[in-house]
């Protein structure tokens, strides 16, 4: 075959946006944009359920088929989150916010692993444009993060804010008094933190993080047979025996301390 007809030929594979694959079967941009999406959907259901090596297969390949997809790169930055790479989390990240500066998704995503960075002040931009979009769903998350991202600048009053609001989204749910509560015991309001956390017990007596934050904080001023008492009350309560089984070693160590 001469060297002009063979030119011809790549060129042809070019305009027509084919590609050849194993076997010298050939697909197109469209099939292209179709096996991407399929793998991205594995790479998602493998992050899911924490499979981890098999998710990045997943998305590389779909990034491979599939280039510069917003969604493919935020889930790259999460995996490489998980797998302990925060600098390559955040370079994935940056590069789904170029290609879609509007996610609020991604900005919160960004925040929270920005949080983990202890870069308080980028955090709290991030989640506040993910806050921006009334339309977004979990909004919840995104002022959990705030939250976080205010009271480790010391703003203890604006994080308490942005607890309760996301309380507001989350009716029943006791993260965000949990958050709540801790704020008000790192900022030495012990008393407050309490009354708080007792509040939460009497509604949902089973609640194991309240119990654990409450016997810390009670041994911590020194009430340790008030803090036997509500270990022995949850020990008579918890469903899970894991639950019971840790109740059961915090009293041990009480009376041996």
């Amino acid at each position: 075959m001469s060297t002009f007809i063979k030119l011809l030929l790549v060129l042809s594979l070019v305009l027509t946006g084919c590609a050849t694959g194993s076997g010298g079967k050939r697909f197109s941009k469209a099939d292209r944009e179709k096996q991407g999406k399929i793998h991205y959907e594995l790479g998602i259901d493998a992050l899911n359920k924490g499979l981890l090596p098999k998710a990045f297969d997943e998305l590389m390949q779909s990034d491979s088929d599939y280039p510069n997809q917003p969604d493919v790169q935020s889930a790259l930055a999460y995996a490489w989150r998980l797998r302990g790479d925060l600098q390559k989390s955040e370079q994935f990240y940056k590069k789904a916010l170029r290609l879609n500066s509007k996610s609020p998704a991604t900005h919160n995503n960004y925040a929270s692993l920005l949080i983990q960075m202890q870069r308080y002040e980028d955090a709290e931009s991030e989640a506040r444009k993910a806050l921006a979009d009334p339309r977004y769903p979990n909004q919840h998350l995104a002022y959990l993060n705030l939250g976080d991202a205010l009271l480790n600048q010391n703003k203890f009053n604006e994080a308490i804010t942005a607890y309760r609001r996301a309380g507001q989204f989350l009716p029943g749910n006791p993260l965000p008094k949990l958050k709540e509560a801790e704020a008000y015991v790192r900022y030495e309001r012990p008393n407050y933190a309490q009354a708080l956390l007792e509040t939460m017990l009497r509604e949902q007596p089973d609640d194991r993080a309240a119990v654990e934050m409450l016997e810390g904080l009670l041994v911590k001023q020194g009430k340790r047979p008030e803090a036997r008492q509500v270990l022995k009350s949850f020990v008579g309560i918890a469903t899970s025996a894991l639950d019971r089984a840790w109740a059961r070693d915090e009293l041990e160590k009480l009376d041996h301390d």
